[in-house]
């Protein structure tokens, strides 16, 4: 039985490593943008991203402009104003509900459709 623990616990934080890894790589977090200011914008997320509040709306804006001047000019932010993993994983997913309201909307819709 102890076995199976570490091993779970070899593999979550295994895991854990690869995403922050993953994260790092990816170097938008360089740019100031979070995990969902970079989805791919599908009708499911168009939907939610006119769901979300004003305020909420105005900052990925502003996250999104410095990103594409930072982009312009092949610079990035200074280190001090990255995102980190932590903060990422905790403000990082503000569409999350929305867009799942939203996919879940759709479905229904489907589902309804069929009959």
């Amino acid at each position: 039985m102890a076995a199976v623990t570490k091993s779970v616990g070899f593999m979550a934080q295994l895991t854990s490593s690869v995403k922050r890894f993953v994260f790092r790589a990816s170097g938008f977090n360089q740019m100031g943008l979070y995990h969902d200011d970079c989805l791919y914008e599908t009708s499911d997320v168009k939907e939610a991203l006119r769901r979300i509040p004003q305020n909420t709306r105005d900052d990925r804006n502003f996250r999104m402009q410095r990103a594409l001047h930072l982009s312009l000019t092949k610079s990035i932010l200074p280190k001090d104003q990255w995102i980190p993993f932590e903060e990422d994983r905790e403000k990082g997913r503000y569409l999350q509900p929305y867009l799942e309201e939203v996919i879940m909307e759709r479905k229904e819709k489907e589902e309804w459709n069929k009959k």
